[in-house]
């Protein structure tokens, strides 16, 4: 079985800055703790809970630390997130991704001057609830094109438009076509990671040309989900899995190349052990 990976897999700058921030911390003193997992990869997490480092999911659950040390994970917090720790006398370390804090500088600016802030982006994911809290203004959010077209705005207001990082090119494409059409006064700035362009566009390009397509990631990552929703569209043979665990390959005798990419919270020795297997056993 001939097997190609994509060279844009695994952890990108911003997840793997954010780990190495939580490991440099381990063996400090008093208790470590993340502000939400600190990337959407069970078996990292895993990790790090058996090294001692806790999960804080809440306000609620940050209100009651008292003692230690808060890291930030890559998707970024509220503003007001940041305001609890100091006031509560906790240290900070901020693991926020430099893409997504460029984000939060650009919505505190434009909301403060009095634009209305539409993100383009997953609304019940982190970084989406992050960038809001950071807006003066009540921000907006749309996920589909279908919600463009039917988002409620005054032709007078404002506008400024921005993404989620790890969003859909093609959907966000979509999305400022249908707001400048309808809107004038409106300044777009494209957010999404560069990195997460090249990612999307590699793993199209190489489920095009394969047999069966795998694609590896945490089920809660938004990113490796756009990953597989591209993939699954170029190859009816496209894989979901987060682990080797997971693999259950039903192939027709036919394929002979077989596609392999990851989502930007996938740890480099799970794409290795995958594609090992591939190539071994089929």
């Amino acid at each position: 079985m001939e097997v190609i990976v994509a060279k844009k897999s695994g952890f990108c700058f911003g997840v793997e800055r954010a780990v190495n921030k939580v490991y440099e911390q381990i063996g400090k003193k008093g208790n470590i703790y993340t502000y939400g997992q600190i990337t959407h990869n069970e078996q990292v997490v895993r990790d790090l809970a058996e090294k001692g480092v806790k999960v804080i999911e809440d306000r609620d659950a940050l209100s009651r630390v008292t003692e230690g040390t808060i890291i930030i994970r890559a998707h970024g917090v509220e503003r007001i997130i940041y305001e609890m720790i100091e006031r509560q006398g906790l240290e900070c370390v901020d693991a926020t991704c430099p893409f997504v804090k460029r984000i939060h500088r650009i919505v505190q600016r434009e909301s403060g001057a009095g634009c209305r802030i539409v993100i383009a982006g997953n609304p019940r994911h982190p970084e989406v609830e992050g960038i809001m809290g950071w807006c003066s203004t009540e921000p907006i959010v749309v996920e589909t094109a279908e919600e463009a077209e039917t988002c409620a705005l005054f032709q007078e207001e404002k506008i400024c438009l921005v993404s989620q990082t790890t969003f859909n090119y093609n959907k966000f494409e979509d999305i400022v076509e249908i707001f400048r059409g309808r809107y004038y006064n409106i300044s777009i700035v494209n957010t999404i990671c560069s990195a997460t362009e090249e990612r999307q566009a590699e793993a199209r390009e190489i489920a095009a040309s394969v047999d069966a397509m795998i694609v590896i990631g945490g089920k809660h990552s938004s990113n490796t989900r756009k990953l597989y929703e591209i993939c699954s569209g170029e190859c009816p043979y496209t894989y979901y899995i987060q682990t080797l665990d997971d693999l259950h390959l039903e192939l027709p005798k036919s394929v002979r190349l077989v596609g392999i990419t990851a989502g930007a919270s996938t740890p480099s020795n799970i794409i290795e052990e995958v594609q090992n297997y591939v190539r071994i056993n089929f």
